[in-house]
């Protein structure tokens, strides 16, 4: 199908681009990526009228370093998140899912800032995101505005975002203990989504026990969520294969899963335990390193 026709602008810094959406708040819709919005148009689940595109704006893409927390520009491509040393070395969970995500030329275009906005419940950046404790920093008319990662995933294709608010920057508080993290999914092989991904982040004392223990699942609900039962469950002991099956039964507990011709909800439910522990499992070793 073909888009209904609209307006499309290029806003040159992201002052002006907040400006446009205040204005056209109700009919429009920002461009970054592009690989999410531009499918729904052509189907017109999507059907803006003012196309405000803001991947020419140089300031918004950026990996850095800053006072212990780790910044990410919202127009940082997959690709650059994926092979960034910066990002390998402090949260390698968000490198290992930049690289899952589509294939190569989604991830070279494609960006951070454009997916979590756009809320896929299959997407893989939310488990990490969440996983991370991230903080999402919005810009729109009033200023800037920071909102926890917990707070930022509502719903299905929905965010804390105001319609009028723009992702800026995600922030994300850099480990400084032995710590390791990793991303694991199943894919749904046409698309490469999540039928389950899971994000693992974990510290370790010097005894060995599990000081910190985060758990982000995607895939399998209508948003990603943290595995709080198996964290509370986790914190303070030794990992063992024994304890972390253990504890992984109860990673879903509480959650309506999504069901549809890939998955029901019952096999995404297990598929949320089989892949927490296997991403545990994958941030302990890394531990190693």
């Amino acid at each position: 199908m073909i888009a209904q026709n609209f307006e499309y602008v290029v806003p040159a810094s992201l002052g002006e681009a907040v400006s446009l959406l205040e204005k056209h708040t109700e009919r429009a819709k920002i461009l970054a990526g592009g690989h999410s919005l531009i499918p729904m148009m052509k189907l017109r689940l999507a059907t803006p009228e003012f196309l405000i595109d803001i991947s020419r704006i140089p300031e918004l893409s950026y990996i850095k370093e800053d006072g212990g927390t780790l910044r990410i520009g919202a127009l940082t491509t997959h690709y650059t998140i994926e092979t960034s040393d910066l990002i390998r070395r402090r949260l390698p969970a968000l490198s290992d899912a930049a690289g899952l995500i589509g294939d190569v030329q989604v991830r070279n275009k494609g960006t951070i800032g454009g997916s979590i906005a756009h809320a896929d419940p299959a997407a893989d950046y939310p488990a990490s995101i969440l996983a991370a404790d991230a903080t999402i920093v919005a810009l729109g008319p009033r200023g800037e505005r920071q909102i926890l990662a917990s707070k930022f995933f509502l719903d299905m294709l929905t965010t804390a975002l105001a319609r009028n608010e723009i992702v800026r920057e995600i922030q994300i508080p850099v480990k400084s203990g032995k710590s390791g993290s990793a991303y694991l999914k199943m894919a749904q092989k046409a698309s490469g989504f999540a039928i389950c991904g899971a994000a693992a982040l974990i510290e370790l004392d010097g005894s060995g026990a599990l000081s910190k223990v985060a758990i982000g699942i995607t895939g399998v609900g209508s948003h990603a969520f943290r595995a709080a039962k198996t964290e509370a469950e986790l914190k303070g002991k030794k990992p063992s294969p024994e304890v972390l099956k253990k504890a992984c039964e109860q990673a879903s507990d509480g959650v309506t899963a999504l069901d549809d011709i890939h998955a029901s909800a019952d096999y995404r439910l297990d598929m949320a335990r089989v892949f927490a522990r296997r991403a545990l499992e994958a941030a302990i070793a890394r531990t190693a390193s």
